[in-house]
């Protein structure tokens, strides 16, 4: 338990297998959304916490009035809806783009989901180089399709 937390409010922090490390919440509301974000960061101790933590830093870099939510046992980021979650993997930390398939990706940061036609993710593997630049270039697209003006 975190120090400060009651039992009945508190974020757990387990690991099923060594490099399983997951943050889940006993009650509906226990934590805030970024705690839960911080916690599963720090639970993961290696590269793909560090990869997590660099990601969330570019997300709101690129927009500022992002909200963070915790999903499907999961980081999510949105701004006028659902920009994007950060799942973490035994080899990889995915960012899943919920309208991925909507956005042009000129620098060709997409390379996972690629045959769906509505999401599309970025698969980042350990020792992996981000094009920072075009990453919160898509951040900002994605806000932008979001936005009530690009709906219609």
């Amino acid at each position: 338990m975190l120090p400060g937390a009651t039992a009945s409010k508190s974020t757990t922090v387990s690991a099923k297998k060594p490099g399983a490390a997951k943050a889940t919440s006993r009650s509906k509301g226990a934590e805030s959304p970024s705690e839960l974000i911080d916690a599963r960061i720090e639970a993961l101790g290696d590269w793909r916490g560090e990869m997590l933590a660099r990601l969330r830093a570019l997300i709101k870099e690129a927009d500022p009035g992002v909200a963070e939510e915790w999903k499907w046992s999961n980081p999510v980021w949105s701004h006028d809806g659902l920009i994007c979650t950060g799942e973490t993997y035994k080899n990889v930390v995915k960012m899943t783009f919920a309208k991925g398939a909507s956005l042009a990706d000129p620098s060709g940061l997409f390379n996972s989901s690629l045959e769906g036609q509505v999401r599309r993710a970025i698969d980042v593997h350990e020792g992996d180089t981000l094009d920072e630049s075009a990453l919160k270039a898509l951040i900002r697209a994605a806000v932008a399709l979001n936005t009530p003006s690009a709906r219609g």
